[in-house]
């Protein structure tokens, strides 16, 4: 399936979301550090991101460690980003391919944007002049398209 990872995230009940939408894609979560928030047994339930058993959830010290694991000849690298010049719908998702998102206040930063091992760089389009969309909606909007072009492996 996927691989989403989300680059140094801040907010947790987005990644709370996040982690619960990556089992219902049966995609393994990728979070780079550092974080905004902790991870611990206590903080994680306060949080509300205790939906960690439900599926698979990885911490990366940098993208790039993240990057080295997950990236084969076979797999795309998908920059999602509101300065993307693709249109999510647009892009041609594959089986494995990684799907990167940004910190919820400040995006990608141009060095991972511009890195010669992004695919393309996605958006989802929204009306000019309004703000973002909420980290959790791009990732189920992006996600839910992408497992849709492989015929919703897995789905029951």
């Amino acid at each position: 399936m996927f691989q989403i990872v989300l680059f140094e995230p801040e907010i947790p009940p987005n990644t709370g979301n996040v982690i619960r939408l990556a089992a219902n894609l049966g995609a393994t979560l990728h979070l780079i550090e550092p974080l905004g928030f902790s991870l611990d047994i206590k903080a994680v339930r306060r949080a509300g991101l205790d939906y960690h058993d439900l599926t698979r959830v990885q911490t990366h010290s940098d993208l790039e460690s993240c990057l080295q694991q997950l990236l084969t000849p076979d797999v795309q690298l998908f920059a999602c980003t509101t300065k993307g010049s693709v249109s999510y719908v647009d892009a041609q998702y594959r089986a494995g391919d990684i799907l990167l998102f940004g910190p919820e206040t400040r995006g990608l930063p141009e060095r991972v944007r511009e890195d010669d091992r992004v695919t393309d760089r996605i958006r989802v389009p929204m009306r000019q002049g309004n703000r973002s969309l909420n980290l959790s909606n791009s990732v189920a909007i992006i996600g839910y398209e992408a497992w849709r072009q492989i015929g919703f492996e897995g789905a029951s």
